[in-house]
């Protein structure tokens, strides 16, 4: 997509800033050679996946690490590698999207994401050249598998208080590494692992890439856990393990820093495979609901079965919108990083780095939509849907771990509003002169001005509003709690909530708004239902988060005049959403799949 980078967005501006649909990336934009890679993506699934999910799901042995072996022979574990050490190369708009076609593989998906991701990354970011060389090469071709040790039994959401530690031995050759580490992604078969420990006395963790056959590696047998049956989950157990001074990963102590940035990448890619596992699970809605007979008639010509149909297709596209909205701001900003002369390798971190809010947003929107959709498709399969013979039980199962991997959603609500606000200090963001115009604004008569009559005129008002709402709810938090206001949970996830349902509204808004400029506006008709669905559902909820925070921290006459101005910026006209999500449904029924 070619447009000028020198005026990128940056992370979390989009709060104060208003975005064109020119300025964004949609996945009806991706070229021939990306639709190529994803229906080969699409095609080994389906080939090689889905037809041995019961054998995945009971660990038979070795086949896991046969069929991630496939894999890396097509190519698809080193899609974001470079090409000089045998890689594609590609951008990460593309990676994201091979984790949206894999995203259906249930753990076969969650296996290939931590060895490409949390497993791969570190070492291709951080590494030096000789380690790059040593490892990246045979991570990308599955020769090597990798694994990420961080959480321990005390340190979980709390990673730098991690116990693990290393000490250098008396010939300076090697550090030696004890301790524990759980919940480990691949454990059972992995060849390489990024251990992070700390030195000695040091505060925050260091980082470590630690072969297998180093020895002193001992694990607890497979855990059994609710959903992912078929991915390896180990303890590991590191006792005396030596590890050449040559494998400690970048600086000593910036450990914690290499965790918080692959953290990064991993929750928006986990948005992006709950993008594909939930369009696979509402194709099979639909699909059931067109052939289950109930009353004699197919249960998809109920009104209730296809308000449901229609809400799980609304909240995809939706996350699916601002998932690739945001992968394009990441590989923008790489782009004017790189023309700049910073390095690809810290570029790539840096460029995450700068759009962790978003990343934020779309994991936590991303699990719980994912959530929402398994969830209704077992209901609209009835008691088969909590049948083991159908598809939605173990889609149901496998999709809960997503609310808690990559740091809980609670914890990930905390970090947007903490990140936003850290950035507002730092001057890197101006949230105060605009939270200002709006409280000024609370003094002033009420803007009756119609909205541009142009298609979207008033649509654009009302995020406009919201917006406002948002820095209306923020701003006050602020200046009424000051300090203590990081203590306050409760009303910093309300406002977390405020932020990322305007970003999905915004960004389901502007893709469709580009839809019609590319297509026609008579082509998208059901795509238009779908944006105002959402923007009209995001205005209830920007609302009553809005309530619930004022009300914890104002009272009396200044409490009434911010309910009134909250009313205010959350006002819209009457809208049929019934009809609207009918008009979606009739389209999902008659194509008989997903179709947007």
């Amino acid at each position: 997509m070619e447009k000028d980078i020198k005026n990128v967005i940056k992370g979390g501006e989009f709060v104060i800033r208003e975005t064109s649909h020119k300025d964004i990336f949609i996945p009806e934009e991706f070229d021939e050679e990306q639709s190529m890679i994803r229906q080969t993506c699409a095609d080994f699934i389906e080939s090689e996946i889905l037809p041995k999910l019961d054998a995945i799901d009971a660990q038979q042995e070795g086949l896991m690490q046969e069929l991630l072996d496939k894999a890396g022979a097509l190519g698809l574990l080193g899609v974001s590698i470079p090409e000089k050490y045998g890689g594609f190369g590609k951008n990460f708009n593309t990676a994201m999207l091979v984790t949206d076609a894999v995203g259906a593989g249930h753990s076969f998906a969650v296996a290939l994401s931590a060895h490409t991701g949390i497993g791969t990354l570190p070492i291709l970011y951080y590494g030096n050249d000789e380690q790059k060389e040593r490892y990246i090469p045979k991570l990308g071709t599955g020769e090597y598998k990798a694994a990420y040790c961080l959480t321990e039994p005390n340190a979980g959401s709390d990673a730098n208080s991690g116990k693990t530690s290393a000490t250098l031995n008396s010939e300076g050759t090697h550090y030696v590494i004890n301790g524990q580490k759980m919940w480990i992604t691949n454990g059972g078969f992995a060849d390489i692992f990024i251990v992070f420990a700390k030195i000695d006395d040091d505060k925050n963790l260091s980082a470590f890439i630690v072969e297998r056959g180093f020895g002193g590696i001992t694990m607890n047998p497979e855990e059994h856990k609710m959903g992912i049956k078929g991915s390896s989950t180990r303890q590991l157990f590191f006792n005396d393990c030596l590890v050449p001074v040559e494998n400690l990963l970048s600086e000593r102590e910036n450990g914690f820093k290499i965790a918080v940035n692959i953290l990064n990448i991993g929750r928006i890619k986990l948005a992006a495979a709950a993008i594909g596992s939930s369009r696979m699970a509402i194709n099979h809605a639909i699909n059931y609901a067109n052939e289950r007979v109930q009353f004699g008639l197919h249960i998809s010509k109920f009104g209730a079965i296809r308000h449901k149909l229609a809400e799980m297709a609304i909240r995809n596209f939706a996350v699916e919108s601002a998932a690739y909205r945001a992968g394009q701001n990441i590989d923008d900003a790489y782009e004017k990083l790189v023309d700049n002369g910073m390095e690809a390798g810290k570029a790539r971190l840096k460029s995450t780095e700068q759009f962790a809010i978003e990343c934020a947003i779309l994991k936590v929107w991303g699990s719980e939509m994912l959530d929402f959709v398994v969830d209704e498709g077992v209901q609209v399969y009835g008691g088969m849907g909590f049948s083991a013979e159908a598809p939605m039980e173990r889609a149901y199962r496998d999709s809960r771990i997503n609310r808690i991997f990559e740091g809980t959603n609670e914890v990930n609500r905390l970090l947007i509003v903490d990140m936003l606000l850290k950035r507002a200090m730092k001057g890197e963001l101006d949230l105060m002169a605009p939270a200002q115009e709006v409280a000024d604004e609370l003094m002033s008569i009420p803007d009756f001005e119609g909205a541009d009559d142009a298609l979207f005129g008033i649509e654009k008002k009302i995020i406009k509003n919201l917006k406002k709402a948002g820095l209306l709810v923020a701003g006050a938090a602020v200046q009424k709690l000051m300090m203590s206001l990081s203590k306050e949970q409760e009303i910093l996830m309300n406002i977390a909530d405020i932020i990322g349902f305007i970003y999905l509204a915004e960004s389901t808004l502007l893709r469709v708004e580009k839809l019609v400029s590319m297509k026609g506006e008579s082509d998208v008709q059901g795509q238009i239902n779908i944006a105002r669905v959402y923007l009209h559902t995001a205005v209830d909820e920007v609302y009553i988060s809005g309530k619930q925070a004022l009300c914890s921290f104002a009272e009396g006459d200044e409490l009434k005049m911010m309910l009134m101005g909250l009313r205010r910026f959350t006002k819209v006209d009457p809208y049929n959403s019934k009809e609207a999500r009918q008009y979606i449904a009739k389209q999902l029924i008659e194509a008989n799949r997903y179709c947007y």
